[in-house]
C-alpha cells in the first residue's frame, strides 16, 4: 500500500472516530422508567434526564381509574421530605406532576400515592440526581 493512501485511511478513521465521539448521546441524558404493582393499580414513573432544581414527572397508571395522584420526593440520608405534590390529569390513565424541586443531587426516592375506588395504594421509586 502506498504511503498517502495509508495516511488518507488514518486520517478519515481518527475524524470518524471524533465525530462519534462528540456525536455520541451522553449517558445522563436518559429518560428514568420505571414501573411497580401495589393492590390493583399498576404505575409507571418516568422522569427524564432528573436534575437539581424543577423536575416534571409523568406517570401512567392502570387498574381503577385513580381520582387523585400525588408524587412525594424524599432524601431520607440527607433527612429531606417535602410536601406531596398533586399529579394533573394528563390524558386517560395518564398524569403530569410540574415543576417539583429536588434541591441537591443524590440518591431520592420518589412515593406515588393513589387513591380511587380500588383504595388508597403507594409505590417508591428511587431515582438518582447528577
Amino acid at each position: 500500500m502506498k504511503r498517502p493512501t495509508l495516511l488518507v485511511i488514518v486520517v478519515a478513521l481518527v475524524v470518524v472516530a471524533g465525530a462519534a465521539w462528540l456525536l455520541w448521546p451522553a449517558g445522563s441524558a436518559k429518560a428514568s422508567t420505571q414501573q411497580a404493582v401495589s393492590g390493583p393499580y399498576t404505575v409507571q414513573f418516568s422522569a427524564d434526564e432528573p436534575r437539581i432544581g424543577g423536575n416534571t414527572f409523568a406517570l401512567g397508571v392502570t387498574g381503577p381509574a385513580p381520582e387523585a395522584v400525588t408524587i412525594e420526593p424524599v432524601m431520607a440520608q440527607m433527612g429531606h421530605a417535602f410536601a406531596p405534590v398533586p399529579a394533573a390529569p394528563d390524558g386517560p390513565g395518564r398524569f403530569r406532576a410540574a415543576d417539583v424541586g429536588l434541591p441537591m443531587a443524590g440518591q431520592w426516592e420518589i412515593t406515588v400515592s393513589v387513591r380511587g375506588p380500588g383504595g388508597p395504594a403507594q409505590v417508591v421509586f428511587p431515582l438518582l440526581v447528577k
